[in-house]
């Protein structure tokens, strides 16, 4: 008899332990819910704008356009040219506008195209124009074949922030077209990293 009450007073603990832990796991899910958020993105092609709107729509959060004041060439050989020299020589091009009131932000995602298995310059121009010490940083790429380095490099860039993990949407077509059919990846990631 005695045995079987310490059975019991022991199931009963681990439920309770139990219950505990998934509740703190829910809330911890959850945290980043009433968070004031900005999704900054750079585009070139359409995806990575598409995808960081869809972003933004589902986390309630402003947006703000990473765009470098020369523009880019729009032919995707010249402008993969101008971008591969620019990050052979650790260029930080100036960007246009500026993030009014930045300081109100607590969690910043930072959407960006993949370009020579990095972040475009521009991208690094932004974050070391901004103090992101205490922010909520999340990295984001699109990218043809996979993310190279860029959601780490961006993690790199603000190193006084927190950080939740970052996702590469894999797309081969450009200018926006099929991002619809990621929103589902998107989704699965941002239930995961707490929205």
């Amino acid at each position: 008899m005695k045995k079987l009450s310490i059975i019991a007073a022991l199931a009963m603990v681990s439920l309770f332990g139990t219950s505990a832990c998934a509740q703190k796991k829910g809330e911890n899910m959850n945290s980043l819910n009433d968070k004031k958020t900005l999704v900054a993105y750079f585009s070139w092609s359409g995806n990575t704008e598409a995808a960081a709107k869809y972003i933004a729509q589902q986390t309630h959060a402003d947006l703000f356009v990473i765009e470098r004041e020369a523009a880019y060439p729009t032919d995707y050989d010249p402008c993969t040219e101008e971008a591969k020299d620019e990050k052979e020589r650790g260029d930080r091009p100036a960007i246009k506008g500026s993030v009014n009131n930045f300081d109100q932000y607590e969690v910043v995602f930072v959407c960006v195209p993949v370009w020579w298995y990095t972040a475009p310059m521009p991208v690094y121009t932004f974050l070391e124009n901004y103090n992101f010490e205490g922010k909520t940083v999340i990295p984001f790429c699109t990218a043809y074949s996979g993310p190279s380095s860029t959601l780490k490099d961006i993690i790199k860039a603000t190193p006084k922030s927190d950080h939740r993990d970052g996702i590469c949407v894999v797309t081969k077509e450009m200018g926006g077209q099929g991002m619809d059919k990621k929103q589902g990846q998107i989704d699965k990631w941002l239930k995961e990293i707490g929205y």
